[in-house]
């Protein structure tokens, strides 16, 4: 499945959304940066984890590690301690090795090619496409979950998924306006074409959306949303409690359970040998603490 409609539409639909980000664009610390490197962090960073948070904390890491050489001459625990505030620590982790990767196979400079750059850890299709549209200005489509709204309601009017998503999002490409356009998109599904409640009567591509056209059931949502799960007193709020008592000191074994907010010492036990099975921690004699 292509972009519908004819080339000039398409065109009128590119005008559209590029004249509307150009007065609307969010203002972000990474936005106007073409630093590989700066571009790969806050790309790792935006992995699961909301805009607003990476934007507080992305200019004290960068302070801490500014070049890619820094990050690969520090320690696992160095890392994962300058990660405080942004979960999902494992890929603290993998910035970390793909750092090193960049330093051993790349001569310290971050790739532009897609393959090299999918071979990164911890990067992906998305993150790859994403720092070849950003920081090389290529007319790459990186497709996250806001693009994938945008494609689905305003471009095809039917849900979108593996090669149609991809062929889709290539097609809508403006020729050499790869960095501005996804960038716009991306804006577009954060602020005005959102899940539950799209702003449509503020859409710049009210005029041109299929959905809006052709009405029914929204093609970015089909089905039923899964239950959302609790998040305290889950594994993972006691992973990131034990964590972000690491990073201000090693725990005693026996300390454990309390630092991790449990009463149980099982779910204590069972919650730091995942943080060591992940590489997050390491056991130095009875003592818990950050890697090194």
């Amino acid at each position: 499945m292509v972009v519908s409609g004819s080339a000039a539409e398409l065109t009128a639909l590119q005008d559209a959304l590029l004249g509307w980000y150009a007065e609307q664009r969010r203002d972000l610390p990474w936005r106007d940066c073409d630093d590989p490197y700066a571009v790969l962090v806050s790309e790792i960073m935006l992995q699961q984890t909301q805009v607003s948070r990476v934007v507080a904390l992305f200019a004290t890491f960068m302070r801490r590690f500014p070049t890619v050489a820094d990050l690969a001459a520090a320690t696992p625990g160095e890392v994962v301690a300058a990660w405080r505030g942004l979960g999902y620590n494992r890929r603290a982790l993998s910035l970390h090795r793909a750092a090193r990767q960049v330093a051993d196979r790349h001569g310290g400079v971050i790739p532009s090619d897609l393959a090299a750059l999918e071979a990164l850890p911890g990067v992906g299709a998305y993150t790859a496409r994403a720092v070849r549209a950003f920081a090389f200005g290529t007319d790459d489509a990186p497709v996250d979950v806001n693009v994938s709204r945008v494609l689905a309601r305003a471009m095809t009017g039917a849900p979108l998924k593996g090669t149609a998503q991809r062929d889709t999002a290539r097609a809508a490409v403006p020729a050499g306006r790869g960095r501005d356009w996804s960038a716009a998109l991306m804006d577009l599904g954060a602020t005005v074409c959102t899940a539950r409640t799209p702003r449509c009567g503020d859409c710049p591509l009210r005029p041109h959306c299929a959905w809006a056209t052709a009405g029914g059931d929204d093609p970015a949502t089909p089905g039923r949303r899964p239950t959302p799960q609790t998040f305290v007193g889950s594994d993972r709020y006691h992973r990131g409690r034990l964590l972000d008592a690491l990073r201000d000191a090693p725990v005693h074994e026996h300390a454990i359970a309390a630092a991790a907010a449990t009463h149980s010492p099982v779910t204590a036990a069972r919650i730091a040998a995942v943080l060591v099975a992940e590489g997050l921690a390491e056991w130095d004699h009875a003592t818990l603490r950050l890697p090194v």
